[in-house]
């Protein structure tokens, strides 16, 4: 039943999808709005489809029915219940389907936000550009990657449970739909880019139309890239959270590019500058989603994140060419309509400062997707591994990182078209200030090191110019006699919180990155060892816990005195390697990071414990936290609208009303460093 109810909905996804394309091309072509109308009403079957496929899946983990090849190689009969739910995007087939869900999800939220502009054909586009992409999946789902294929010959009476590093912490439910939900969700800006090349609306007024969609995604993105480095450092015992490893570049590549499109968007929204630019970072990002799509599920990649080796590797390098190439072709076809109106007049000006932020955000993801596929393209090549470590993407990158740092605190402090010295220096003294005060207490306190203090120098700048531009928004709310609070929703003043969360990500990694000690004893029970200040006693094996899930082992640590912690091992009836479970006292200022690297060989016996003392490791996800608040600020709906919701442009080119250009434009006279609390910025 199960077998049937998933290939019924799998069918009604691709047909819907098919018959959405077919008929929104048509009524686009003949200009007929009804057809417009009804094309877009396959939607709700696409998500239909997506919806029973979801559930047969779903019970058919829940229920164990080993009749499905899915289940049989992924569920078991000992897997916990979240787990046991959580497997449908723990294998390659079933996080097809989860990334069908969310992107019918998806293509039913732009019809219903665009209800009332059904007949438009910027909107017709976008919504055939998205039924493409659903149909593309849904291929997937009915060719290599069918997970309603049943088992042939005897249904086994159980399973190996899904890897056991997938099932051994609860973020492996919350993570992987978060990344998928940045990923799918940068589609709906793509297809709007997409319409607005075909259509040759090429003003601002589709920028304005995908606002939020973008900010959502991005948030979206940050949140599960954030939920991953936090699995990474809770899960796989080597006391980090960032490895550059592929999959986790693959994640951060189109975010780094989506960060740049949220940065230079503004741009072409006040100048009518960067078209082409923006048009390219924000095919780039969809590509890079598709690209990284294809190195963690075609099998390509050794990493723990990735699947298993595939028949859809293949599929998904093609789309990726595809989309490339499709893209490209339409910005070379629209290239004398994509010419900007205006110039940048100085390069001390908000517009140049956000282009040099753009260039360097660009050469980041250069840098990464450099490292990451080299390796690869050399292996096609030549059949010869290699691997492109740590080491390089730190000594290329943490020069990009402080640039960056630096412009943050700058960017939002200049006005725009060109900046006095004089201007510019009363903006940004008391950020220098706090810049030196937080060099010296770094110093005072111990720190060393050219690159980390630099670090801490520019993130106490770049912290203190966000704050400057919050307290302003506070006393333009005043004025107007708005409440304070109100003055940090809208897209400037929640961009200041993100930024804020950034420099706490920034300063957390520095700190944790350049002065961890780690060290290794092996202990007999009552023996204790201190590292970096810290004592640890070992106090003793927990009695072996065993379940029909799994084996456990741990030890009894005390750490300076107080807490016990439990640091254990475990074994997993179907896996060839024993998996470590770290225990962390978390603190402000350090973390107290333990791994039982090896339990006694014989009762009694000695242990050999790790200890790893990470400082500022917890602001880590305090920052992404920031971040994922400030974003939601960012996109919060304000008092005053601009007709946001609205992706036609009220003349040609779609610009804003001159009064309103002018009023943005003036610089200081204009109170253009006031971040006014309807959030237009």
């Amino acid at each position: 039943m199960n077998a049937a109810l998933g290939t019924a909905g799998v069918a009604l996804g691709l047909a819907a999808s098919l018959l959405g394309v077919v008929t929104l091309a048509v009524g686009l072509r003949s200009r007929r709005p009804k057809l417009l109308r009804v094309g877009r009403s396959y939607a709700w079957l696409v998500l239909g489809g997506a919806v029973l496929a979801t559930v047969a899946m779903e019970r058919a983990l829940i229920t164990r029915d080993f009749s499905l090849q899915y289940v049989a190689d992924n569920g078991s009969t000992a897997t916990p219940a979240l787990y046991n739910v959580a497997t449908l995007w723990a294998a390659l087939e079933g996080s097809i389907i989860l990334w069908a869900l969310i992107l019918a999800g998806f293509t039913v939220g732009v019809v219903v936000k665009f209800r009332t502009r059904l007949t438009d054909p910027l909107v017709g586009w976008a919504s055939l550009v998205m039924l493409v992409v659903c149909a593309f999946f849904f291929m997937l789902l009915v060719g290599p990657a069918n997970p309603f294929t049943t088992v042939a010959g005897a249904i086994p009476t159980d399973g190996p449970g899904p890897n056991p590093l997938l099932q051994n912490h609860p973020l492996m439910a919350i993570h992987p739909p978060m990344l998928y939900l940045g990923y799918v969700g940068f589609t709906v800006p793509f297809a709007f880019a997409v319409a607005a090349l075909v259509t040759g609306r090429l003003g601002e007024g589709w920028l304005a139309a995908t606002r939020r969609w973008t900010l959502l995604a991005w948030g979206f993105l940050t949140i599960g890239i954030g939920l991953g480095s936090w699995w990474s450092y809770e899960v796989l015992g080597w006391g980090g959270f960032w490895a550059w490893d592929p999959v986790e570049n693959a994640s951060f590549l189109p975010w780094l590019t989506g960060t740049a499109y949220l940065h230079s968007v503004m741009v072409q929204e006040r100048r009518g500058m960067l078209r082409v630019w923006n048009l390219s970072l924000l095919l780039s990002t969809f590509s890079l989603t598709i690209l990284g799509t294809f190195l963690t599920r075609s099998g390509v990649l050794d990493s723990v994140h990735s699947f298993t080796e595939s028949p859809i590797g293949m599929w998904l390098l093609v789309a990726f060419a595809a989309t490339v190439v499709v893209t490209v072709g339409l910005i070379g076809w629209r290239g004398d309509r994509l010419r900007s109106p205006g110039s940048i007049d100085s390069p001390v000006s908000r517009e140049g400062a956000f282009l040099l932020n753009n260039l360097l955000f660009a050469a980041f993801a250069f840098v990464v997707l450099l490292g990451t596929v080299f390796p690869l393209v050399v292996e096609a090549v030549n059949d010869e591994r290699i691997s492109v470590g740590t080491p390089y993407f730190n000594r290329m990158t943490a020069p990009i990182g402080l640039a960056l740092l630096f412009l943050m605190a700058v960017a939002p402090a200049l006005p725009w078209r060109k900046a006095s010295g004089e201007l510019l220096w009363d903006r940004l003294r008391w950020p220098t200030w706090a810049g030196v005060a937080t060099l010296v207490g770094a110093v005072a306190i111990g720190a060393r090191g050219i690159s980390p203090l630099v670090a801490f120098a520019l993130g106490g700048f770049a912290a203190a110019a966000a704050v400057r531009q919050l307290a302003l928004a506070v006393g333009a709310a005043r004025r107007q006699g708005a409440s304070p609070l109100r003055a940090f929703v809208g897209r400037s003043n929640g961009g200041m919180i993100v930024h804020l969360g950034v420099v706490v990500v920034a300063v957390a990694f520095t700190a944790a990155s350049s002065y961890t000690t780690s060290a290794t004893y092996t202990l007999a029970e009552g023996d204790s060892a201190t590292v970096a200040g810290h004592t640890v006693t070992y106090e003793g094996m927990n009695p072996e816990d065993v379940s029909p899930q799994r084996t456990l082992v741990s030890a009894r640590v005390r750490v300076d005195g107080g807490q016990v912690y439990e640091p254990a091992l475990n074994q997993f009836p179907n896996a060839t390697q024993t998996i470590g479970t770290p225990s962390v006292r978390v603190g402000a200022t350090e973390d107290v990071y333990l791994t039982l690297v090896a339990a006694p060989e014989r009762e009694g016996g000695p242990v050999v414990l790790g200890v790893i003392i990470e400082p500022l490791a917890s602001w880590l996800w305090v920052g992404g936290g920031i971040m994922g608040f400030g974003t939601l600020l960012a996109a919060w709906p304000t008092s005053r609208r601009r007709r946001e919701d609205d992706p036609v442009p009220s003349a040609e080119g779609g610009r804003l009303p001159a009064a309103d250009v002018a009023r943005m434009e003036d610089g200081e006279a204009g109170r253009d460093d006031v971040p006014v609390p309807s959030g237009v910025g």
